[in-house]
């Protein structure tokens, strides 16, 4: 164990929420050992705001109740504190132990642990953390930094290291793998080689998670502002299969120039740069731009399959069962996908401007519609990943320097003049072709 003095290292309270210090302040009042541990103390360390503080102690997950008023316990594998203070929640983690032996534990035939809840000292703890940037606690009583792993050199060269043998953690919870990947990809850091070296045998692991719990793990994989190169990562390590199977199966090769990974780099490019400037991001939006080719890919398998079958009729089941196929690997909720849903949908709608089969987009009653700029969104890339001639012409129409904010103020009154004026037949006559923004808003 190295204990590094207040002098020698650079956190200050000044950098912690108040609400985490309140919680770290009575639990030493009330008699118990309190660290901040985690992402908290490595971000500040690094430099970094952190987005949440997690605490540690010796005090049970009872006793945290019993202490704060505004605390409820969750977690089964391994029960946990959430003390609340309005929209900010601080965590609270009782000291784990070693489990070896241990006949209170449960774990499936491949190793998973299904049933975790041993308790033990702060040493023991600190070795049952994942990695070793992870495993730094700071010390509200003395101000001290406690380092048992060599986290601190870790973070300083820049290296995700997991803490004990690689295949065993993996195997105890494989979500660790894509933890490996997001911290690495956030952090600008790169994986150890014994780290690394059993995730592409591994991948498969993920298979045994609860989609539920992938589905919230990939929100943190593609949310966070460095979703391209957590894909990249993805891919590399073969983890973007099991969250993915139905794209992975309309993909080729890793450097495959295909649409849906230009697709996929696209929209994570743009929700990058987004998160970066403090804009929000829909994940509805993210999942139907990465798993439009292969709805296309579905709806061309079943007009294939079922004789006489319309393409309309056929990409309405290609929907249900892109979905369905998806939401068996990551759990996607009812609000998401039936947002998904209206972008799909109105992307035929949009394609009769393109064909002329429209007069206008506001015949077609789509700019009205609440998702009308997230579909158009979606219609934007794919002109751009296609190169196709048409959908830019209509998205160079909708997104014209002029015409978009006035569509966005006009009464429904004005909306017709103004599709007149900027209309896809007088696009030609204006002096040039304003480009569609690289930043645009996904709604």
């Amino acid at each position: 164990m190295t204990i590094i003095p207040r002098d020698q290292h650079h956190i200050s309270r000044k950098e912690i929420s108040d609400n985490a210090l309140k919680v770290l302040y009575r639990l030493n009042k009330a008699g118990f050992e309190a660290y901040l541990v985690g992402g908290g103390v490595r971000d500040i360390l690094l430099g970094k705001k952190p987005n949440d503080f997690d605490i540690t102690t010796n005090a049970t997950p009872e006793q945290m109740r019993k202490l704060f008023g505004n605390c409820r316990l969750i977690g089964r594998r391994f029960r946990l504190a959430h003390v609340m203070f309005g929209p900010e929640i601080i965590e609270v983690a009782t000291f784990r132990g070693h489990h070896q032996n241990n006949q209170t534990i449960a774990s499936n035939n491949k190793g998973m642990l299904l049933r975790d809840n041993i308790f033990g000292s702060l040493e023991e703890d600190a070795q049952r953390r994942d990695f070793s940037v992870n495993s730094l606690y700071y010390n509200v009583a003395d101000f001290t930094l406690r380092d048992y792993t060599g986290g601190l050199k870790d973070l300083y060269e820049g290296t995700i290291r997991l803490i004990g043998d690689p295949e065993t953690r993996y195997r105890e919870d494989p979500v660790r793998m894509l933890r490996a990947i997001r911290f690495a990809a956030k952090l600008n850091m790169t994986i150890s080689y014994e780290t690394a070296e059993p995730i592409s045998r591994l991948a498969g692991l993920l298979c045994d998670i609860p989609p539920a719990r992938l589905f919230e793990e990939s929100l943190k994989l593609f949310q966070t502002g460095y979703g391209e190169t957590t894909y990249h990562l993805l891919c590399k390590y073969q983890l973007f299969k099991p969250l993915f199977p139905l794209i992975n199966r309309n993909c080729t090769e890793y450097h495959d120039d295909s649409y849906i990974k230009q697709m996929i780099v696209r929209v994570l490019v743009n929700a990058d740069y987004r998160l970066h400037n403090d804009m929000r991001v829909n994940p509805a939006f993210l999942f139907a731009a990465m798993l439009w080719y292969p709805l296309l890919e579905q709806t061309k398998t079943l007009t294939h399959k079922i004789s006489g079958m319309s393409y309309f009729d056929a990409f309405s089941l290609a929907i249900k069962d892109v979905l369905d196929e998806q939401c068996r690997t990551l759990a996607l909720p009812k609000r998401l996908t039936s947002l998904m849903r209206d972008i799909w949908q109105l992307q035929l709608r949009l394609s009769l401007i393109s064909q002329g089969k429209g007069k206008s987009a506001h015949k077609l009653k789509l700019i009205d519609h609440p998702k009308f700029r997230a579909a158009y969104d979606l219609l934007t890339l794919r002109a751009e990943v296609e190169n196709n001639a048409e959908l830019q012409l209509v998205s160079h129409w909708l997104n014209s320097a002029h015409q978009w904010p006035e569509l966005q103020v006009a009464t429904k009154r004005h909306q017709k003049t103004i599709l007149t004026k900027y209309g896809p037949n007088n696009l030609q006559t204006r002096q040039g072709t304003t480009k569609g923004t690289t930043n645009r808003e996904i709604a």
